[in-house]
C-alpha cells in the first residue's frame, strides 16, 4: 500500500513540474505557432520578439513583430510593429463574442515594395484604405465568424501611432521614398468595421504628402 502511495504522490509532483513547465514556456508556445500562422496565412516569414498571453487577465501582448515580404518581392521589409497590445472582454468571448476594450498598435515601420514586374505588394496582399461603407464590411464581419466561430462587437478605443512609411522600387530604386509620419497615440472610439478607420487612414495620407498612394497605385 505504501509502495502505491508512493508512486501517486510521485505522479501528482511530475504533473504539477510539466503543469508549471508548461505555463513558463506558454508564451514561446504561442510565439511560434504565431509566426508559423502569418507564415501560412500570408507566405511571409514573421519574427516576434515576445508573445504574453495573459492567464489572470484578459491580455495579449506582441512586441519586436517583423513581417518580410515574399521572395517575388525580394524579401524586403514589410512591417515593423514594436508594439501590439490587446485587451479584450472574457465574458464576451465566452458566449462567443469578440469585444475589444482596448486595441494598441504601434507601426514604426510599413515598406510599399514595387517588384520587377510592377506589382506591388499592399495590392498583391488584397489591402486597400477604406472608403466607404458597403456590403462589403459585412462580408467580412460573416467571413472573421466563420473562421474563428466568433461575432465581432466592436473595439471601445483603438489607439495608433505610425513612424515612418517607405517606398522600395526593385526596378527603379531612383524612385525610392521614406517618409516619417510621426502619429503618436491617435485614439479612434467605437471601431466596428473597417471604415471606422477612414479618418485615420485619411490622416496618414496626408502626414505622408499623399505620395505613397500615387506610388503604391498597380
Amino acid at each position: 500500500m505504501k509502495f502505491i502511495f508512493k508512486w501517486l504522490f510521485r505522479l501528482c509532483l511530475l504533473a504539477v513540474v510539466l503543469v508549471v513547465i508548461l505555463l513558463l514556456s506558454l508564451d514561446t508556445i504561442l510565439r511560434v505557432a504565431a509566426e508559423r500562422s502569418i507564415r501560412t496565412q500570408t507566405g511571409m516569414d514573421a519574427e516576434i520578439g515576445q508573445f504574453h498571453l495573459g492567464l489572470l487577465e484578459p491580455v495579449v501582448t506582441i512586441r519586436d513583430l517583423k513581417i518580410h515580404n515574399p521572395p517575388s518581392f525580394g524579401g524586403t521589409p514589410f512591417l515593423d510593429l514594436p508594439e501590439i497590445h490587446v485587451e479584450y472582454d472574457f465574458a464576451a468571448l465566452r458566449k462567443n463574442q469578440l469585444h475589444l476594450m482596448l486595441v494598441r498598435i504601434n507601426l514604426g515601420e510599413l515598406d510599399i515594395v514595387k517588384n520587377e514586374a510592377g506589382q506591388t505588394n499592399l495590392f498583391a496582399l488584397g489591402v486597400a484604405l477604406p472608403t466607404k461603407k458597403t456590403a462589403s464590411d459585412q462580408k467580412e464581419l460573416a467571413a472573421f465568424k466563420k473562421q474563428t466561430g466568433l461575432t465581432f462587437q466592436g473595439a471601445d478605443v483603438v489607439n495608433v501611432s505610425v513612424g515612418t512609411l517607405k517606398f522600395i522600387d526593385l526596378k527603379n530604386p531612383r524612385n525610392n521614398r521614406e517618409q516619417k509620419v510621426g502619429i503618436e497615440n491617435q485614439v479612434i472610439k467605437n471601431v466596428k468595421t473597417t471604415y471606422d478607420l477612414a479618418g485615420l487612414g485619411m490622416l496618414v495620407y496626408l502626414r505622408s504628402g499623399g505620395v505613397f498612394g500615387a506610388l503604391a497605385a498597380p
